[in-house]
């Protein structure tokens, strides 16, 4: 029985798909091997020994201390995509309310007072100072091309939209499904320099880390809409600051919210509501849970932040091998060596690496004994093993 701790609301359509007979699954469980969650921290969390897995019914994992987890051959899975719908459809929310004031508009009505004829006087005489402007022929910037990139993208030129992207690590099939209208640049300055609006979708990290700054908002042109439902250090919101003053920035619609930019009247900040849909907290939820099952029953790997992708159908008969190991020269040597040495025939195998990390998944034609497990743990380099 293996037990998963659930460390927020996991949907229960998702939990449904770890089967009652082999998974224990629960909010308050000790030693677990699986841990899924959202947005907990488990930076502050004492992780256990016993732990095989970790999942996050989400893109991000900001959260989660992968580094550790990798030193101890611990794969972090995630859900790329699932809740690309929720976001792309937010992101073209935040277009509108940007282009037409919606939202400053709403708050000028709200605060009208007095019988019909006054409010429709005051109506009348404030509605200028909300007009706006109209999408069509306009040119959007999307920095990241990823599943949620992608629709956004598709989503704009469906509005009639102008789209220019910027994304070094697209893969090919990521390609196939983004639109040829998209015009490619070379590089994320190229992107502001084009745009009327600039959206972003990729991960925080080092790289992407205050990409709309005091320089790359510099190069735009005057009057750009920034949009950020990625993750808030992508925007150096001290210079969005500078540059709405200035009128360098026409409006910044943000699903992070910062104190300095909430009360400014051309700022729209939601309360991370990009996967806060019923349909992505359930795309997320069973994504997730079908991920970290396959690993635990079978050892295979999807969409795994730290670990390369490995999927092995199961040998007719044979028995099943995982080792994680230091991505280093004759790490597949020593272990089929082993393999040998203990008389056992390799009925197919897969290795594969990503960074520092390499992945093995053996099945082989009889079951390993114990003290063969132990001497493939003892070889240097090796994080883990065991037999799924």
């Amino acid at each position: 029985m293996y037990r998963v701790l659930a460390l927020n609301n996991i949907s229960r359509a998702g939990l449904s798909r770890l089967p009652a007979d082999r998974f224990q699954t629960g909010k308050d469980l000790a030693d677990p091997d699986v841990i899924l969650l959202r947005s907990a921290d488990l930076h502050s969390m004492e992780l256990p020994a016993t732990l095989l897995a970790v999942g996050r019914a989400g893109a991000g994992v900001n959260n989660i201390p992968v580094p550790a987890l990798s030193a101890r051959g611990i794969p972090v899975f995630n859900t790329p995509g699932a809740n690309a719908n929720a976001v792309k459809e937010l992101v073209i929310a935040g277009l509108l309310l940007a282009a037409r004031n919606i939202c400053q508009a709403w708050a000028y009505t709200r605060a009208l007072e007095g019988d019909a004829q006054t409010v429709e006087h005051a109506v009348e005489a404030g509605k200028k100072q909300f007009a706006g402007f109209e999408l069509p022929g306009r040119t959007l910037g999307v920095v990241g091309l990823g599943a949620i990139g992608r629709q956004v993208a598709n989503a704009a030129l469906a509005l009639g939209m102008k789209v220019v992207g910027y994304d070094p690590g697209i893969t090919v099939e990521g390609a196939w499904l983004l639109s040829a209208q998209v015009q490619r640049a070379p590089s994320v300055e190229a992107v502001f320099a084009q745009a009327d609006f600039i959206t972003f979708h990729v991960p925080l990290n080092d790289h992407t880390r205050g990409l709309a700054n005091a320089d790359t908002l510099r190069l735009s042109r005057p009057g750009l809409t920034v949009l950020n439902f990625a993750r808030a250090g992508i925007v150096d919101t001290d210079a969005v600051a500078a540059a709405l003053e200035t009128g360098q920035v026409h409006a910044y619609v943000s699903d992070f919210p910062k104190p300095g930019l909430l009360n400014h009247p051309r700022v729209i900040a939601l309360p991370h509501l990009g996967a806060s849909t019923a349909e992505a907290e359930e795309n997320c939820a069973v994504m997730v849970a079908d991920q970290v099952r396959d690993y635990i029953e079978n050892g295979n790997i999807t969409n795994a932040v730290n670990f390369p992708w490995v999927v092995m159908p199961r040998a007719e008969g044979g028995v099943r091998l995982a080792v994680v190991n230091a991505n280093v020269p004759n790490m597949v040597g020593q272990i089929t060596t082993a393999l040998a040495e203990a008389r056992l025939n390799i009925v197919d195998m897969i290795n594969k690496s990503k960074g520092e990390l390499a992945y093995t998944l053996v099945d082989v034609d009889r079951p390993l004994p114990p003290e063969l497990l132990a001497k493939i743990r003892a070889i240097a380099g090796v994080l883990a093993v065991r037999c799924p």
